[in-house]
């Protein structure tokens, strides 16, 4: 892999050195291929790394609150789910597979506030993913940009519409599985401004038992031109989200397509409900000609109430910050200049109380009473610097991108349980911890020629591990202090281009990232009690190549054709990695590791005719993984066809679209989760006879159709 990078690095040098283009730069081009193209080239010149984009059109060719399938046909992304809308998980060139619950070392964004808390953990059940319009993901590490995350980020947008004048929307869905879904939506626009507001429901009886959902959101965006170069943006959101949990099945019953559920989770109705409130102001101004800044101030609260099969907790997770970005663009003779610089700061003080059960059959919510349950009050910072130059040489159209940002998180947890004489011969679990500021580089060189842009690129990234993660509890109950965050260094070569009069877009990339001090979960001894280590490195090589076209014949009856194909190669192994199984110690270096697979690929095909009339066809294929640290366990791969046929016409101030979608249409046994976790081949309570793996939430296994109606007016 290192010498295919070498290579790749002197082929873009001898282009940059050889060749001048009379193109001019690719904004002024009228690109003729997909929507998304335009924005992608642009985030990927901005980022100096491999950066894909979905716009609306991307994000509609599925139920858009099934974010799972519409983001895992990109190359290098994959998003799994726990729940039918719920508990999703981001995994970014085979990073982040390994997080039971939630997503950590994975960052998100929705219209630049920051969905990944101080703590490093992203929560995505509350996010309306019908009112998201645009998707963005920098594949791997940014922290020089981002802060923390060493997996890559992915970013979240709902644009505004400047469409002139009032309209009122009603999108309606139903079908597999009792779901009813809708959304109501209001735009109010002018060419200085723009208003949204929607409210949104859906509900579930789910494909699983005790699998149903239910989730209400009203959010309200817009942009108000105070001048020629002053914007102001404003996001606000209420969501309610409760999703039940079935839990992980075994893997005879997965094979046979047996789906009883886990019965720790079915007896306990186990599930989250989640309240939160979200709110952001932005505003984007020139301070000076050649200086400008845009600042968002942020608010996240999230009540959480949850049921597992081990445990009931509640949670309070208030979240506030700001993120500022100044830039400042000079020109000097042959030479310009583009200097980012800017700061990202968080602080979170949540209130969390856990309750573990007994694990009786007969009475499933008996608790072990409080002397077995604990009440902590967090206060969690997170703070990133940053500055990132771009020097270019305009006849060269050749670009050296250098940056660096300082990142630095501390914890501070309160025992609520340590009140003296509140529970008799009760420890105080207090405790601080802060770790050292992180230093994260990223350098590029990017070269445009004619339509292609070349980019060779180093960046580093790391991940201070959690609070929780920070303490040993158990009997142990001390302080973790020789925990040391991951780290990632990463070595990219990508080219995006336009070929065919730009009809045709192709992006490739080539990669290596070493992950350094990966965190796992182990077991003392005695096997009395858990914590966490540094186990070892892992180092992922891979190829990603993504390719699509846009034919066009306004007079024809087949108007447009839109075929793609992503294709995503993987070889990832640990590097002199050590863990504890059945309290041994084991050396899994050179194993591949759990999770990923090997290859993955997406295509397609969509045609949409003169008359209205649409096909839309999507093909998404997962391969083989090993569920083991011994790579003893291989769970098999599946590839998913979804189609969706509909009809798509304006008439006078009414706009219309009708559909029925297809999901699974060749019957493929498959699952939406591999409850893999840090501590792999672990013993949870979950109700199946000791030594049974349980590690699948499947999907559903026959062909599923839903039917949807979108209906907009004009005023």
């Amino acid at each position: 892999m290192k010498q295919y990078i070498c290579i790749a690095a002197v082929l873009c040098c001898t282009i940059a050195n050889a060749q001048k283009s009379s193109e001019g730069t690719i904004e002024e081009v009228a690109i003729q291929g997909r929507k998304k193209i335009k924005q992608e080239r642009a985030e990927f010149k901005r980022h100096g790394q491999s950066v894909e984009t979905l716009s609306e059109e991307e994000l509609n060719r599925n139920n858009p609150a099934a974010i799972d399938q519409t983001l895992s046909t990109m190359p290098g992304l994959q998003v799994d789910k726990r729940t039918n809308f719920g508990g999703q998980r981001l995994v970014v060139r085979g990073y982040g597979n390994d997080q039971k619950f939630n997503n950590w070392g994975v960052k998100a964004y929705w219209n630049n506030m920051p969905l990944t808390t101080a703590e490093g953990v992203t929560v995505l059940d509350d996010i309306d993913f019908a009112y998201v319009n645009n998707v963005e993901v920098i594949k791997g590490p940014a922290a020089t940009m981002y802060g923390g995350g060493v997996g890559g980020v992915v970013r979240f947008y709902t644009r505004p519409d400047f469409t002139k004048g009032v309209s009122v929307s009603e999108n309606i869905l139903v079908g597999a599985f009792k779901t009813f879904q809708s959304r109501t939506q209001l735009n109010v626009a002018d060419e200085n401004y723009s208003v949204n507001a929607a409210y949104g429901h859906l509900e579930t009886d789910g494909y699983r038992p005790n699998g149903g959902g239910l989730k209400n959101f009203f959010n309200v965006n817009g942009t108000v031109k105070l001048g020629e170069n002053d914007q102001l943006s404003f996001f606000g959101s209420q969501a309610y989200s409760y999703e039940h949990t079935s839990g992980q099945i075994s893997y005879d019953d997965y094979y046979a397509g047996i789906d009883n559920g886990n019965p720790a989770y079915i007896r306990k109705d186990a599930g989250t409900k989640i309240k939160s409130t979200r709110v952001g102001l932005s505003n984007s101004v020139n301070i000076l000609p050649n200086l400008r800044n845009y600042t968002t101030l942020f608010y996240y609260n999230g009540n959480t109430e949850s049921i597992s099969a081990g445990a009931y907790g509640v949670t309070s997770a208030p979240n506030i910050g700001l993120r500022s970005t100044f830039t400042l663009k000079n020109e000097f003779k042959e030479f310009e200049n583009r200097l980012d610089f800017g700061a990202e700061i968080q602080n979170s003080m949540s209130t969390t109380s856990s309750y573990r059960f007994t694990g009786s059959v007969t009475d499933p919510l008996q608790t072990t009473g409080i002397g077995g349950a604990s009440y902590f009050k967090y206060n969690n910072n997170q703070a990133t610097y940053f500055v990132i130059d771009y020097l270019t040489y305009k006849p060269w159209e050749l670009t050296l991108l250098a940056g660096i940002s300082a990142n630095k998180t501390n914890y501070d947890r309160k025992d609520l349980f340590a009140t003296p004489d509140l529970i008799a011969g009760h420890k105080d679990l207090s405790f601080g911890k802060q770790f050292k500021t992180a230093y994260t580089p990223h350098f590029a060189l990017q070269k445009e020629w004619k339509h292609q842009i070349f980019n060779l690129s180093y960046s580093e990234g790391y991940n201070s591990p959690t609070a929780s993660s920070s303490f040993i509890g158990g009997t142990a109950n001390m302080v973790n202090d020789n925990l040391l965050p991951e780290k990632a260094k990463m070595v990219d070569f990508s080219v995006h281009g336009l070929l065919f009069d730009t009809k045709f877009d192709y992006q490739i990339s080539v990669f290596n990232i070493n992950y350094e001090n990966k965190l796992t979960q182990l077991y003392s001894n005695n096997n009395t009690y858990t914590y966490w280590a540094n186990t070892g490195n892992q180092k992922n090589n891979g190829l990603e190549v993504s390719l699509g076209y846009q034919y066009k014949n306004d007079n024809g009856f087949i108007c447009r054709i839109v075929p793609f194909a992503n294709f995503s190669y993987y070889d990832a192994k640990y590097k002199d990695f050590q863990t504890v199984i059945a309290g041994k110690m084991q050396n899994y270096t050179h194993r591949s590791v759990v999770g990923v697979p090997r290859n993955k690929y997406a295509i397609g095909l969509d045609l949409y005719t003169k008359p209205g009339f649409y096909l839309i066809n999507t093909y998404n294929y997962l391969g083989n993984v090993y569920a083991d640290f011994a790579n003893t366990n291989l769970v098999k791969g599946f590839g998913l066809l979804n189609s969706k046929i509909g009809y798509k016409k304006s008439f006078g101030k009414f706009d219309i679209d009708a559909y029925v979608m297809g999901n699974n249409l060749t019957n493929q046994i498959n699952y939406t989760f591999l409850f893999l976790g840090n501590s792999i081949n672990d013993s949870d309570a979950n109700g199946y006879p000791k030594g049974v793996a349980t590690d699948l939430n499947p999907g559903p296994n026959k062909a599923y159709f839903f039917y949807g109606l979108n209906l907009k007016y004009r005023f």
